[in-house]
């Protein structure tokens, strides 16, 4: 049985992978991401094994956000592991330095049939099984406005905290606390990468929440109004 077809997209570009060859992605590789110095010069691997596609983590500091299109299964694939793709499009990213960047694998002929189930109704600031604030949705959106606004594949620029904060036109402490909440959150609810330490700076932080909340779309484009609204301290 031949291998399903394995396509990648990344900046308007395509590449197919050979069933019979690894495939790398980073800073150097099949797909050459970019010259960015906090980019693995080989980060991310593609092979085909055992009639299935697997995405390896190959680098040793940096983890990838890997989630099928529909924002419906999620993973955090950490250096040293490894996951299946099985579905029809799967959705990449990860950050390094300040940038995050996101590609798309297109998956033809798998052998695995997905069902979807339609979410219950909820409250205009819950999402999931997890009620947010106007204000901590506001936070959310406003670290995603660059890949909320961006089309296609590509690269972004994670803003900083104090551009984040005078997007909103908060204090930087406000900002700091409301980061808290939602990253405690989520971190109850079983999000992985999010909860502060000694050795974990707020940019890695940051850069976590956004790639779970674009590829799971806690948050979407259309949310992007709400950081207009003006709302009480809470």
């Amino acid at each position: 049985m031949s291998a399903p077809q394995m396509t990648l997209e990344y900046c308007g570009e395509w590449f197919t992978p050979d069933p019979d060859e690894p495939f790398d992605i980073g800073r150097e590789g099949d797909l050459t991401i970019d010259d960015n110095p906090y980019l693995h010069r080989r980060f991310l691997r593609i092979g085909y094994q055992d009639g299935i596609w697997w995405l390896s983590n190959v680098g040793s500091l940096l983890s990838a956000t890997v989630c099928d299109t529909s924002g419906g299964v999620q993973s955090w694939l950490s250096p040293g592991n490894r996951i299946p793709i099985v579905f029809q499009s799967t959705t990449i990213v990860f950050t390094a330095g300040p940038t995050t960047y996101e590609l798309l694998a297109h998956l033809r002929g798998q052998q695995f049939e997905t069902a979807t189930v339609d979410a219950p109704e909820t409250g205009e600031q819950t999402i999931g099984m997890i009620n947010f604030t106007l204000s901590q949705k506001q936070l959310i959106v406003a670290l995603c406005e660059p890949m909320l606004r961006r089309e296609g594949t590509g690269f972004t620029e994670i803003p900083s905290t104090a551009d984040a904060a005078k997007r909103l036109g908060w204090a930087i402490t406000r900002f700091n606390r409301k980061l808290d909440n939602v990253c405690d959150k989520l971190d109850r609810m079983g999000v992985k990468g999010l909860r502060g330490g000694p050795k974990q700076l707020a940019t890695n932080r940051r850069a976590r929440l956004v790639e779970y909340a674009v590829t799971t779309r806690l948050v979407t484009a259309d949310d992007l109004p709400i950081l207009d609204i003006s709302d009480d301290e809470d």
